[in-house]
């Protein structure tokens, strides 16, 4: 019974329909479709990556970058480019994630500005595009077109905007520092005394 619960989740009847909406479902069974998702997103990427291919095409992007603003840039782009043609966010955050990981270790910045590129140009850019999944679900469940309420969400409309300027103007873009030199401090040293 226990099993059965945490697989397809519980239904209870309260009398009232709303309630019992609201108290019923759960379930690993109703997270499998996203589980799945970001699965094949996962092994998408890797395939990508291990057959090449993702270099060949991070390659021409990257001749065309000059530096840490531009390389955010390109990443911001990449993601909102892989947000329309894929239609998903999973795959919008991970492709582009893989692609640039080097780039920007190479540049000399910190990971938390790839991470905060593709939170800026995958995560929040997308329930703005009607075919993509976030979109999908406002329409179907919250039956609010993409359409309704585009020019309302301010946040995803401004902060991948905020995102260029901070780059190009170097506000937050953090760079990497070697130990003891002025960054974190060393870790412990293991060489005996």
């Amino acid at each position: 019974m226990v099993w059965q619960t945490f697989y397809g989740g519980i239904t209870v009847e309260t009398g009232d329909g709303a309630l019992n909406d609201l108290l019923s479902g759960g379930g690993m069974a109703s997270m499998l479709n996203t589980v799945w998702l970001i699965l094949c997103a996962m092994t998408f990427g890797a395939v990508m990556e291990h057959a090449g291919l993702l270099a060949r095409l991070i390659e021409g992007l990257l001749a065309a970058v000059k530096g840490a603003a531009g390389l955010i840039a390109a990443t911001l782009a990449t993601c909102l480019g892989s947000n329309i043609l894929t239609a998903d966010q999973y795959i919008s955050i991970i492709m582009p994630g893989r692609m640039f990981r080097e780039a920007y270790e190479k540049e000399g910045l910190a990971p938390v500005n790839l991470s905060r590129a593709l939170e800026d140009g995958g995560t929040i850019t997308s329930p703005l595009i009607p075919w993509n999944t976030c979109g999908a679900y406002m329409q179907s469940v919250l039956l609010v077109p993409v359409t309704d309420y585009l020019f309302y969400a301010f946040f995803n409309l401004i902060n991948p905007l905020l995102a260029l300027v901070y780059a190009w103007l170097g506000i937050k873009v953090l760079r990497l520092t070697p130990p003891g030199a002025g960054g974190f401090p060393p870790g412990p040293s293991t060489k005996p005394q």
